[in-house]
C-alpha cells in the first residue's frame, strides 16, 4: 500500500515538475506578447539602432505584435530608410501608433507610418508634412500648403516650380515615389501620400482614417490590442490572423549602448567633443609629454568621428573648421594686424554652420553654441599662443648660456686661475690678469667647468 502511494505521488511530481517547465519555457520566450517601442523625439542613428536591434529582439522571442508608438518632428532620410527596411522585411507584425493625444508623426515618421503593417493614431494626434527638406532648405519655400489645392505656381509633378533647382526636383520625386510605394504595398492612399511630399499636406487623425490613410483610431495601448484581436495582416506575402486577446505589454528600452549613441550623435555633443579633440592634441604637440591633453583630446576626437560617421555630415565643412583654427594659430606665430586671425574666424564660422549637411529637426549646431566656440577659440588660440612665443624670446635663465654675462665676485686673490662666486655657485675661473679677493668679475666664456671671466671695473 505504501509503495502504490509513493509510485503515485512520484507520477505527480513528474506532472507537476513537467507543466512547471512548460509554463517556464513558454515565459522564456516571446510569444503571446506584445513588444512596445517608444520613438519620442527626432529620428536619427540612435533610433535606428534601437528600432531595428528590438525589432530583431522581437522576431527571436516569437513575439505576436511589435507596436512602435511615435511622437516625431522627423528626422534623417538615412536613418528613416533604416528603420523602414527593418519593418518591411520584419518577421513580427509592426503597428505605428502615433500617440498619447498631440503627438505626431511628422516627416520621416509619416514614411514610417506607412511602411508598417498597420497604421493607427490616437484621437488629437496629425501626420505629414512629409517634404524632404536639405541644406538651406526647399528654394521654392511651398512646402506647408496643408492640404489645400494647388495654387498656380505650386510645386507639383507636372510644375514644380521656378524656383525650384534640379537637384530639389530630383530629391522631392524621389521622396514622392518612396511613399507611394509604401502606400501600394499596404493599400493605403497613395494620392495623399504624395500630397503630404510634394505639398506638405498633414491629416488629423479623424482625417487620415476617412482618407484610408490609417487602419484605426485607439485611445491607448490596450484600445489598440483589443480593436487588433483577429486582425488580419500580410507579413512578407502570407496573411495572418492576430490574436492579441490577454497578451502580456513587454516595453523594451534603449540600453546603455543606444543611450551612449544618443547622446555622442547629437550634432550639437559631435561638434563639442571635436573641437575638444583638436584642441587636446594642438596642446599636447606644443607641450610634449603632457599625456593627458593628448589622451584626452584623442579619445574626444575618436568619439566625434564615430559620431560624424552616423551624421550626414559635409566634409567641406570640417575642411573649413580646420583651416580656420590653422588661420588662428597662424595669427599668433606671424602677426598679420588681424588678416588672418579674422579669415579664421570668418572660416571657422561658415564651417561650423555647414558641418551638418542636413535640415532635419533636431539636427542642426546651435548658432549661439558655434560663435561662442569661434570667440573662445580665437582668443585662446592667438593669446596662448602668442604668449609662448614671447616667453621663447625672454632670456635665458637657466642652463650653460645664462652664465654668459654674468657678473660675480673673487673669493681670493690670484693671478690666472682661481676660485670665484657666480650666482651663488663656486666655479674654477681662468683671467687674463690679476684679481684681489672681492673683486667683480664678469663671465666671457666657458671651457667644461671653468669660467673665463674678466676685471669689471666701475
Amino acid at each position: 500500500m505504501k509503495s502504490l502511494t509513493l509510485k503515485r505521488a512520484f507520477v505527480v511530481l513528474l506532472v507537476t515538475a513537467g507543466w512547471l517547465m512548460m509554463v517556464v519555457a513558454g515565459e522564456g520566450d516571446g510569444a503571446g506578447k506584445v513588444v512596445v517601442l517608444e520613438i519620442q523625439d527626432a529620428i536619427g542613428p540612435a533610433t535606428s539602432d534601437y528600432i531595428s536591434r528590438s525589432l530583431e529582439n522581437a522576431a527571436e522571442q516569437q513575439a505576436e505584435l511589435v507596436i512602435i508608438r511615435m511622437d516625431t518632428p522627423g528626422g534623417l532620410d538615412t536613418s528613416m530608410r533604416r528603420i523602414i527596411k527593418r519593418i518591411t522585411t520584419s518577421a513580427v507584425p509592426v503597428a505605428a501608433f502615433v500617440a498619447p493625444s498631440g503627438a505626431r508623426a511628422a516627416s520621416a515618421g509619416t514614411y514610417i507610418l506607412y511602411a508598417s503593417h498597420i497604421a493607427a493614431m490616437a484621437p488629437g494626434t496629425n501626420l505629414g508634412a512629409a517634404t524632404p527638406v536639405q541644406l538651406g532648405g526647399l528654394p521654392g519655400g511651398n512646402s506647408g500648403n496643408d492640404g489645400a489645392k494647388e495654387k498656380k505656381g505650386a510645386p507639383s509633378e507636372k510644375n514644380p516650380g521656378p524656383a525650384t533647382d534640379t537637384k530639389s526636383r530630383k530629391l522631392i520625386n524621389d521622396a514622392a515615389a518612396y511613399v507611394r510605394g509604401l502606400a501600394q504595398m499596404r493599400g493605403r492612399n497613395a494620392e495623399w501620400a504624395e500630397k503630404a511630399v510634394r505639398e506638405g499636406a498633414s491629416l488629423s487623425a479623424t482625417e487620415a482614417l476617412k482618407l484610408g490613410v490609417i487602419d484605426l483610431i485607439a485611445t491607448n495601448t490596450r484600445d489598440l490590442l483589443r480593436q487588433l484581436n483577429g486582425y488580419e495582416v500580410n507579413l512578407q506575402g502570407v496573411n495572418k490572423t492576430l490574436n492579441t486577446d490577454g497578451l502580456a505589454v513587454i516595453r523594451l528600452n534603449p540600453d546603455w549602448r543606444n543611450r551612449l549613441l544618443a547622446v555622442i550623435s547629437s550634432p550639437n555633443v559631435a561638434y563639442i567633443l571635436m573641437l575638444i579633440g583638436i584642441y587636446g592634441l594642438i596642446y599636447e604637440f606644443s607641450n610634449p609629454g603632457t599625456l593627458l591633453p593628448g589622451i584626452a583630446g584623442t579619445i574626444c576626437l575618436l568619439l566625434a568621428l564615430y559620431a560624424f560617421h552616423a551624421l550626414p555630415v559635409n566634409y567641406a565643412g570640417f575642411a573649413l573648421i580646420l583651416l580656420g583654427i590653422a588661420l588662428m594659430v597662424g595669427e599668433a606665430f606671424a602677426p598679420s594686424f588681424g588678416a588672418l586671425g579674422i579669415g579664421g574666424i570668418i572660416a571657422f564660422v561658415i564651417g561650423s554652420i555647414v558641418l551638418i549637411d542636413t535640415e532635419a529637426p533636431g539636427y542642426g549646431i546651435s548658432l549661439p553654441l558655434i560663435f561662442s566656440f569661434a570667440i573662445v577659440s580665437a582668443t585662446m588660440l592667438i593669446l596662448v599662443v602668442g604668449m609662448a612665443i614671447k616667453s621663447r624670446q625672454r632670456p635665458v635663465v637657466s642652463g650653460r648660456d645664462q652664465l654668459l654675462g654674468a657678473t660675480g665676485h673673487a673669493l681670493s686673490t690670484f693671478d690666472d686661475e682661481g676660485p670665484v662666486r657666480v650666482h651663488g655657485e663656486v666655479w674654477h675661473a681662468r683671467t687674463e690678469r690679476q684679481l684681489t679677493e672681492g673683486a667683480q668679475v664678469r663671465v666671457t666664456g666657458r671651457d667644461g667647468l671653468t669660467l673665463e671671466v674678466t676685471s669689471e671695473r666701475k
